[in-house]
Order: C-alpha cells, then sequence, then structure tokens
C-alpha cells in the first residue's frame, strides 16, 4: 500500500475526481478526511469507503471561510492526530464571456477556487511544517494554463492557484513539505456534464488519445505525487490532458 496509515484531507471529496481520490486513496491505505460543502454525496462516498473497510470522516466544509477550515483541521487532529496530505480539489465554475460576466460570478469562482486554496493550505502547512513532512496537491487546470473562451474567472483562479504552488513550493520545501499542481484537461464529472454535447465531441476529437479523461485517470496521479515514489519533485505542474494541447 503506498498510503498505508497517511491522514488525507482531500477538499471537494463527495464527487467527480474528489470522490475517485478518496477511493484511491482508502485503497492505499490512507484514512481519509472529505472536506466538502455537499453532504449527501459526501456522506455516500463516506459510506462506501468505511463499507470497503477503510477509515474515513466526513466534515462539511466551505473552503472560503477560514473558520470552518480551521474546525476541519481541529477535526482531523482530534480523529488522527496528525495530517499527511492535503489535495486541494474543490472548485466551482461559473462561466461566461468577458462582456458577460457579473461581479458576482467573477467573486464566487475566486473564494473558492483561489481563497478556498490559500486557507487550506495556510491552515494545514502550519501542522505540516511543525513536524517537517507533508504533501499538498493543488489542483490547477489546462485553462490555467492556456485560456478558455468564456472563462474568464476560472483560468484566472487557476493560473493563480500554478503562482501559489511554486512560491509554497519554494517557502515549504526547504520544511520539508512537497507542493505540486495537476492541470486536468477535459474529464468527465458534473462539471463538464454542463457542456453541450456537440463542443465536448469536438474536444474529444482534439484529444490524441481519442477519448475525454475519467476521474480515476486524475485520481492516479494525485497518488503518485501524494506517495514516497514522487519523494523528490515539488513545484511542479502536471498536465492530465490526453495529450490535448499538443
Amino acid at each position: 500500500m503506498k498510503l498505508k496509515d497517511k491522514v488525507a484531507i482531500i477538499t471537494g471529496g463527495g464527487s467527480g475526481i474528489g470522490k475517485e481520490t478518496a477511493l484511491l486513496f482508502a485503497k492505499e491505505g490512507a484514512k481519509i478526511v472529505i472536506a466538502d460543502y455537499e453532504e449527501e454525496a459526501s456522506r455516500q462516498t463516506l459510506n462506501e469507503i468505511v463499507d470497503n473497510g477503510s477509515s474515513a470522516i466526513f466534515v462539511k466544509t466551505d473552503v472560503k471561510e477560514i473558520e470552518e477550515v480551521e474546525k476541519m483541521i481541529e477535526k482531523t487532529l482530534e480523529e488522527y492526530g496528525e495530517v499527511d496530505i492535503l489535495v486541494n480539489n474543490a472548485g466551482i465554475t461559473r462561466d461566461g464571456l468577458l462582456k458577460d460576466i457579473s461581479n458576482e460570478q467573477w467573486n464566487k469562482v475566486l473564494e473558492i477556487n483561489l481563497t478556498g486554496v490559500f486557507n487550506c493550505t495556510k491552515t494545514v502547512s502550519q501542522v505540516m511544517t511543525e513536524k517537517e513532512s507533508g504533501v499538498i496537491i493543488n489542483v490547477s487546470s489546462v485553462v490555467g494554463i492556456y485560456g478558455n473562451v468564456g472563462q474568464t474567472n476560472y483560468a484566472a483562479t487557476k493560473s493563480g492557484v500554478i503562482g501559489m504552488t511554486k512560491t509554497w513550493a519554494k517557502e515549504l520545501g526547504k520544511k520539508g513539505v512537497r507542493v505540486n499542481a495537476v492541470a486536468p484537461g477535459f474529464i468527465k464529472t458534473n462539471m463538464t456534464a454542463k457542456v453541450p454535447e456537440k463542443i465536448l465531441n469536438k474536444m474529444e476529437q482534439n484529444v490524441p488519445l481519442g477519448r475525454l479523461g475519467e476521474p480515476i485517470d486524475v485520481a492516479k496521479v494525485y497518488l503518485f505525487l501524494a506517495s514516497d515514489e514522487a519523494d523528490y519533485i515539488n513545484g511542479a505542474v502536471i498536465e492530465v490532458t490526453g495529450g490535448l494541447t499538443l
């Protein structure tokens, strides 16, 4: 088992890529903390993990609220005594062309995708640096590297995540904490389910591997980065796109 007895916090762990990550990490021996705002989906994921014989808890968390993040960390420490891995997976979209996007759409995406990552990392890093070990995985996007029409707010946050990742890799690396980012392409989740089928089909045709990604494709990269196999990888941004950007 690659993560035996490691304690892993996964934000947005109730569904999509977060769920697949929680299930995979649990299978590899980790103790899972699902930090998510969506209660029903999170409890279903929690039950699935526990039914498979692994240890997990769910802590309802709005990552944009620092007080809730701090309480989530406190609950994690009460239950498991430490934090070894943080996956900043929670994220949302509120798409619109530049001329149409509202301040509400702009602010909502920044609150979750950028401030949420900051809140979780700032809080968890204090625990990790004290024991001089830990892994933080931030979820960016191919859109954060190359941009995308109609996603000004989303692209801005995912570019920001890359900047924070590289900064934190420098700050925290000397204290034994590795920080990396993963930039998925178009993955079959509830988020991409909102995209018209015609556009998805066109995207699929542009992927050299001939298919859109599955959540497990991204989860397996998270697993690698979280494991000791990646113990000399720090400050990297790994694209998981099927070759979309070639």
